[in-house]
């Protein structure tokens, strides 16, 4: 028989079919709320099909060493797979950001062993189209137009798109117009600031359906403030992003092309704006940042030390501090240890007597996928399975209730303002189900002795927690109004209130001006712009219909 002519054995065809099949009914759950088990399903028709036609033993088969055309368009989709596998949602924005800021220390020591196990699926996949198309002649014939839908339909080459777009857009300084510097006016008797960040630990895990997961919250909420209603958009969906969000009042947006150094990381981040951090210093602030994990990760402790902070402590600063230095985990401190060593922090700053504090800590409890918790946390719960997170929440919970009360009872909250927030919804975790079938919102409260306990809701963005903590301080803003955030104690409408969810968001995907203003100072070439104070804009007609003053 001529060598052109080859039909391979029955059995050698099912070992590509059923790679294929697999790895796409993995695929469809990932990308769907389909129970995990819904794999085999897809995979069996998938199976029975190509049996059915006989994929790599056709009548006739003609054998030829041919390179398949979908072997990039595959990877691209693998590598979106395994990003919506991870975290959820996918942000182009974090992806680009942890590129450029660095993953150092990143303490994922789990998700390497994921990526490798995906990296091989996906060699298996590309191998085994690369065999079904060198067998079957039909296959060689139509992956090519697969090639091109694969292409056309990947989200991560869309976002691109989109991005790219930005540069050559009519209207690109959508935001940048709306953006109010914040005020750099003096204060007196100025309070002092306890900003807590708690990971990934959203509100919406206040629903019933999650017990009493979030009950401690709820308690800390009866004595302050609990502002409903803060959404997450775009480019705020990470931990840089979510505190630049909620410090700076904009989204981040990664430095991109504008970066003058491509192949090097950053040396500075958002340097182009001021920040809560070089208000409250201008103030005579003594600041603090103390975090559970590293600083060398996503620029953390780029960011606090070039905007104000004089003493910024992660994972390796405080581990010497410990009295057990084994106990960490892969991400770093633990939360207990880090609430007692913030404690001592803060009665460092209260002992000094040399004007306000503001102290910011980061908690690492509730990382997705499963939690952190702490070993306070296992003697008071029980056991813990290593997969239920919402263990992990009810002990960041009951972590941070404790630190406040601690606090209060040491009289170390005088004159303070306490401000609790998530640094931005969690990613893919146990109950994720049940929480994309909710609106979520992020976890927004503040304490204070001047601030009477009520709930407002509003809707609003993490940008508006900027403005907001201000107001709570005593500052005055203008119009209530700092970065592209609102203040949620006054009655000035958000963005989010005056254009709608959706308008944000593809605003900023147009959006490159305000990108300029953040990373200002970075660009090797900055296009010309109108450095005439701008009193306000008026709305298009294309924004609104009446013609009012807008929130610039």
């Amino acid at each position: 028989m001529p060598s052109r002519f080859f039909s391979a054995p029955p059995i050698s065809s099912w070992l590509p079919i059923t790679v294929i099949g697999l790895c796409l009914g993995y695929a469809i759950t990932v990308l769907t709320r389909l129970p995990w088990w819904t794999l085999f399903f897809f995979a069996m028709v998938w199976i029975g099909i190509g049996l059915k036609l006989r994929w790599g033993r056709p009548l006739n088969a003609r054998y030829r060493k041919v390179w398949p055309w979908s072997l990039a368009p595959l990877s691209l989709w693998g590598i979106y797979v395994y990003l919506a596998d991870s975290f959820g949602n996918v942000d182009l924005g974090a992806v680009f950001f942890h590129l450029q800021a660095g993953m150092a220390e990143h303490g994922g020591a789990g998700k390497l062993i994921i990526a490798v196990v995906y990296t091989l699926s996906m060699l298996a996949v590309l191998a085994s189209v690369t065999w079904l198309s060198r067998h079957d002649q039909r296959w060689r014939l139509t992956e090519r137009f697969l090639a091109i839908g694969l292409l056309a339909s990947n989200p991560l080459l869309f976002g691109l798109g989109q991005r790219s777009a930005a540069v050559v857009a009519d209207d690109a300084d959508w935001l940048d117009h709306r953006y109010v510097a914040p005020p750099s006016s003096d204060q007196e008797d100025a309070p002092n600031l306890l900003l807590l960040y708690l990971e990934s630990i959203e509100r919406t895990y206040s629903d019933p359906q999650f017990g009493d997961a979030y009950s401690d919250l709820n308690r800390l909420g009866e004595r302050g403030i609990v502002f409903e209603g803060v959404q997450q958009m775009e480019n705020t969906g990470w931990t840089m992003a979510g505190m630049i969000a909620s410090q700076c009042g904009v989204p981040l947006m990664p430095a991109g092309l504008l970066h003058d150094s491509q192949f090097e990381p950053l040396k500075s981040v958002v340097p182009g704006i001021d920040c809560l951090g070089d208000i409250l210093a201008a103030q005579g602030y003594r600041l603090s940042y103390l975090g559970g994990a590293s600083t060398e990760f996503a620029g953390k402790g780029l960011f606090y030390r070039g905007h104000g902070f004089q003493s910024v402590k992660g994972k390796e600063e405080l581990e010497r501090q410990l009295n057990d230095s084994e106990y960490v985990n892969s991400w770093g401190i633990y939360d207990d240890s880090l609430y007692d060593m913030t404690v001592d922090e803060i009665r460092r700053l209260e002992d000094a007597d040399d004007g306000p504090w503001g102290v910011v800590n980061l908690s690492i409890a509730g990382h997705a996928p499963s939690g952190f918790p702490a070993q306070s946390c296992l003697d008071r719960q029980g056991p813990f399975d290593e997969q239920d997170i919402l263990y992990s929440v009810e002990c960041s919970a009951w972590l941070a209730r404790k630190l406040i009360d601690r606090l209060e009872d040491e009289g170390l909250l005088d004159n303070t303002v306490v401000a609790i927030m998530s640094d931005h919804l969690t990613m893919r975790v146990s109950v994720w189900d049940q929480l994309t079938m909710l609106d979520r919102e992020n976890t927004f409260m503040l304490i204070g002795d001047h601030l009477h306990p009520q709930r407002i809701q509003r809707d609003a963005t993490m940008l508006d927690g900027f403005p907001t903590i201000l107001e709570a301080l005593g500052l005055s803003l203008e119009e209530h109004r700092a970065g592209l955030g609102t203040s949620l104690l006054s009655d000035q409408e958000t963005l989010v209130e005056r254009h709608g969810f959706e308008t944000l968001n593809e605003r900023l995907r147009e959006e490159s001006a305000l990108q300029h203003r953040l990373w200002e100072g970075l660009a090797p070439q900055r296009r010309d712009t109108d450095t005439t104070p701008q009193e306000q804009v008026i709305e298009t007609p294309a924004d609104q219909t009446e013609e009012v003053d807008i929130m610039r």
